[in-house]
């Protein structure tokens, strides 16, 4: 089972620093230069300063920064562990309202196996190193790592009820129009209700593959017992109404005649293509065969592609779980991006070739416009479907999945030093 436990945590002091509002931060890898500067502007005291550090010597910066902070008294850590409760309501990209529940605490590092943490996806191997060199400067888990835990009668949640009832510790609207609230919770019957809830609760990584990569060769690097054995995480239940997984879209470059060629055989031999009339219905809906959208910047028209029989995509991915083989990503993945495209792991690994795109128009226009010369519409995966996978011991083809919202990045801290 995970080791959940209450942290000790670093926090804003809001009456040194100013609104939530102003310092917290999407997570590092979303942000571009352009709201880097815009973030940067709004408050000395907003975290992008410290988890995308500028200067000779970056990470330097990055910790002499943070250990002001401390100093000022802008930063303050708790004198008592904690969870943190948080609610977010959001408008997913489909247009839907919602609001998804979870809570901050830290969880001890431990190996990927069954029964205690698992990932969901393959990750790229670029943001480790980079990630692992802001750990060493500031000794903290900026971002919480992002993950799933099973819940059936909601009973984690429930424990927290209490503490929500009074006005929350924090409050932040981000770009996107997420409102994220945030309570500290010390009850001692609200912190055992909810590890208890949590006793035989296997942990699925739903975003931060890499920070949790990088928490687990910190640890060994640091070495012995103590805070740097555990890791700041948002976990939340697999049954939480406000959970939703969007799609991730494919985007390829290069194709040249005879790879445009091989790309037309294969889709040809292996899916039935039918055209659509909008191309608004590019996104596949529903859980059936494997089907995916495709619009390329020659032709123009959208295509949507399904899997002719289940017998090709599975003597492809031989060696793989059925869950992993009735993946849209996973087929195209094998029958298109490497069988036909040629691309090979090194080149997903690295996007030669390849681009990704979360909205549908974004993508199209990616294509209209020449960026790339094609692209695929992939379907949502149902959350049943992700935890199928990673029961099986698989990890899904990078970007196979989008949970959104974002955890946004300073609403709470975990330091790995002791008092």
């Amino acid at each position: 089972m995970a080791d959940v436990q209450p942290l000790t945590a670093l926090h804003y002091d809001l009456a040194t620093t100013g609104p939530l509002q102003e310092l917290v931060a999407p997570p590092y890898d979303v942000i571009d230069p352009e709201q880097r500067e815009r973030l940067a502007g709004q408050s000395p005291y907003n975290i992008i300063h410290v988890d995308l550090p500028e200067g000779r010597d970056p990470y330097e910066t990055a910790a002499e920064l943070f250990e002001h902070w401390q100093m000022q008294a802008a930063l303050v850590r708790d004198r008592e562990p904690a969870l943190w409760a948080l609610t977010q309501d959001f408008e997913g990209p489909d247009g839907r309202a919602r609001t998804r529940h979870g809570f901050f605490a830290r969880v001890r590092v431990e190996e990927y196996g069954p029964g205690r943490i698992r990932p969901h996806e393959r990750t790229h191997p670029g943001p480790k190193e980079d990630r692992l060199r802001l750990t060493r400067a500031t000794r903290a888990n900026l971002s919480p790592i992002f993950a799933l835990h099973s819940d059936p009668a909601g009973a984690a949640w429930d424990a927290l009820a209490a503490a929500r009832e009074h006005r929350p510790w924090g409050e932040a609207i981000d770009p996107g129009g997420t409102v994220n609230r945030v309570w500290r919770v010390t009850g001692e019957g609200a912190v055992s209700a909810v590890q208890e809830a949590l006793r035989e609760a296997e942990l699925l990584i739903a975003d931060g593959h890499h920070r949790y990569e990088t928490a687990r060769v910190y640890a060994e690097e640091v070495g012995g017992e103590g805070p740097h054995r555990y890791v700041l995480m948002c976990l939340v239940a697999l049954e939480d109404p406000g959970l939703e997984v969007f799609p991730t879209h494919r985007l390829v470059s290069g194709l040249d005649g005879p790879r445009r060629e091989a790309l037309r055989a294969a889709i040809e031999r292996d899916f039935h293509v039918t055209e659509l009339d909008d191309p608004e219905e590019l996104v596949p809906e529903g859980d059936g065969p494997v089907r995916f959208g495709y619009f390329d910047g020659h032709h123009r028209r959208p295509l949507m592609l399904e899997l002719s029989d289940q017998g090709v995509a599975d003597a492809a991915l031989q060696g793989h779980a059925e869950p992993y083989r009735r993946l849209d990503t996973a087929v195209l993945e094998a029958l298109l991006l490497k069988g036909a495209l040629g691309l090979g792991g090194d080149d997903i690994s690295h996007l030669r070739g390849l681009g990704y795109a979360r909205d549908t128009a974004e993508a199209r226009a990616l294509v209209e416009n020449g960026s790339y010369e094609a692209a695929f519409f992939m379907g949502a995966t149902p959350v049943s479907r992700v935890r199928e996978v990673a029961a099986a011991g698989e990890s899904m083809p990078p970007k196979s999945t989008y949970f959104f919202p974002k955890v946004p990045t300073g609403l709470v801290f975990n330091p790995l030093w002791d008092t």
